[in-house]
């Protein structure tokens, strides 16, 4: 079994890898004390599904906010993506923020114009 979950905290997002549904979710906020420590696991989960894995694998973002040190470590993962979207993979990022915060959706389309691979940015509906 190689999935992940990492429940949410004050200070970090909750982070769900269904290795079989070729599926990652990362919802929430992210500004731990040590990014690198925190986004380890995730990071060494996803470089074993793309090394392993010969099946699509999509990554859903909802992050309302980001430290500087976690948006290094998405751009990890996205370097990762984008590695593997350029060997043939399929893979995709769909990124959902909330059009009213204009720092999220700003730091959603930097992230989108960094990479080849399939990148949607998803306006989420007022609840």
């Amino acid at each position: 079994m190689n999935s992940l979950l990492i429940e949410a905290t004050s200070a970090t997002p909750r982070i769900a890898f269904d290795w079989e549904a070729g599926l990652m979710s990362i919802r929430g906020e992210s500004y731990p004390e040590n990014s690198f420590a925190f986004f380890q696991p995730v990071i060494d989960a996803v470089a074993r599904f793309l090394a392993e894995a010969e099946r699509p694998l999509r990554m859903d973002v909802a992050l309302s906010y980001l430290n500087t040190s976690s948006v290094k470590c998405i751009m990890d993962l996205l370097d990762m993506l984008e590695d593997a979207h350029a060997k043939g993979q399929t893979v995709e990022v769909n990124w959902y923020c909330d059009p009213e915060n204009d720092r999220a959706v700003e730091v959603a389309e930097e992230f989108a114009e960094d990479v080849t691979l399939p990148f949607t940015i998803v306006a989420l509906s007022p609840e």
